[in-house]
Parts: C-alpha cells; structure tokens; sequence
C-alpha cells in the first residue's frame, strides 16, 4: 500500500503536464495578494514621510518667528499642516510644546506652554518624565519647539484592518530668538517667563542684550548707553570716528 501511494506521488512529482488555466486560477490569487500588499506597504512609507515633511514646515515656520503667537496663528498652523499633509479626512491633530532645559543639578525640562488643536489635549508639567527620553540634549535656560502631528490613514485595499493613525514628531530650535512667545502664556501677562531680549515678550524683565529691548527703553529705566545720544559721528562701534 505505501509502495503504491510512493510510486503515484513520484509520478506526479515528475509529470510535466499542465493546464495554463488552471495554473492561472491557482497563481493568480495569491499574485493578487502579494501585489496589494507590496503597494499598501509602499503607500504606507510614502504617507509617513509626508507627513514628517510637513511635522518639519511647522517647526521651522515657528522656529523663525519673533512675534507673539495667537489662536489664529496655532488655528492656521493646523490648516497649513492638513494642507501639506494631503490629508484624507478632517481627523488631523496637532500639538505645539515649548520646553525649557533647567541644568540645575541633574537636569530636568520644564514645559513652557503647550496648545493643542483636534482631538488631542495640550501637555502638562506632568508629561515632562515621559517626554525627557525623546528630548535633545539642551544648554541651560535653551529651549526647543516640539510639534506633533497626527493623521488617519485610510488605505485602499483593505487587508489586514480599515486604517490607522500616523503619528509624527519632531523638535527644534528658535532661530532667530531665545525663545517663542504664546499670548497668554509667557507673553509677559503671567510673568512666569523672561523676555526674549528683542523686544517682546514680558516687559518687566532684565534686559541688557539689545539697545532696542522695549523691557529696557518703555518705562525709561533702560541703559543710559541705549537712550544716550550724541552729535558726534561714530564707526558704528561706539567710538569716536577719527577725522582724515
């Protein structure tokens, strides 16, 4: 009985005889199979990097400026994010953070304000612990922009289930200031953070790092070299120009 099941599985084994059709109906669906998932796994990256792309535009948009932020600003903020993201529906979070490294002892990041649109909800103080892991190695008192962004992705071809959030996050540097200011937040109303020293921000704050501060010069309490004038040319360096 096994010599004969041997012998016909051998047979079988070595018969070349075939049927295109039917060949066809057994290959074809699963070439199918492998296709769509190839293309939803490309499709997948393609999003994803489109999404960080935008996550970059954010960050290095507000990274370069030096006025004070607003609703409206973080509200377009958002609209410029679904924009860039080519997102497919309205369910497009974003989330701004301004944390500040304070090296004293060990070290720790202390959230200067944090806002929100979409479902998610702004940081807390609290989020801090978890949050100190992905943060970049900061000097003392610098600060960094974190913006996170977070998108459906629906997929064509539904396999393995019916769609999935992309999640994006990235960090960066004030360019052109020491910090970014939020109304309502560190904008000088609190007097919880110092003024950036260009001019905006709290007007309280020590100043002494340019002749045009508005915390030096409003009240008139600035530094005499700053508001002190004189009829006399100068190299632009505060010295006298030496007549030929």
């Amino acid at each position: 009985m096994n010599a004969r099941i041997q012998k016909s599985v051998s047979r079988f084994i070595r018969d070349t005889k075939g049927d295109a059709s039917l060949e066809a109906i057994i290959i074809l669906p699963a070439l199918i199979v492998i296709f769509a998932i190839s293309w939803l796994y490309f499709d997948v990256m393609r999003q994803q990097a489109i999404n960080q792309k935008a996550n970059y535009t954010i960050g290095d948009i507000i990274s370069r400026e030096t006025e004070i932020l607003d609703d409206t600003y973080i509200d377009n903020a958002r609209n410029l994010f679904f924009h860039l993201a080519q997102a497919q529906g309205d369910d497009v979070d974003l989330r701004i953070s301004v944390v500040q490294f304070d090296g004293k002892g060990s070290g720790s990041y202390d959230l200067v304000w944090s806002t929100a649109r979409g479902d998610w909800s702004a940081l807390t103080q609290a989020d801090m612990s978890t949050y100190a892991p992905r943060l970049p190695i900061l000097a003392a008192g610098d600060q960094t922009i974190l913006v996170e962004g977070r998108d459906w992705y629906q997929p064509l071809v539904h396999l393995a289930n019916d769609g999935f959030d992309i999640t994006t996050y990235s960090f960066t540097r004030p360019r052109f200031a020491s910090q970014v200011i939020l109304e309502g937040y560190n904008d000088g109303s609190g007097k919880h953070w110092q003024n950036n020293g260009h001019g905006n921000g709290d007007q309280d704050a020590p100043g002494g790092s340019l002749c045009n501060n508005n915390a030096e010069n409003a009240d008139g309490d600035g530094d005499p070299s700053c508001t002190a004038t004189t009829t006399e040319p100068t190299n632009g360096k505060g010295k006298k120009k030496k007549s030929s």
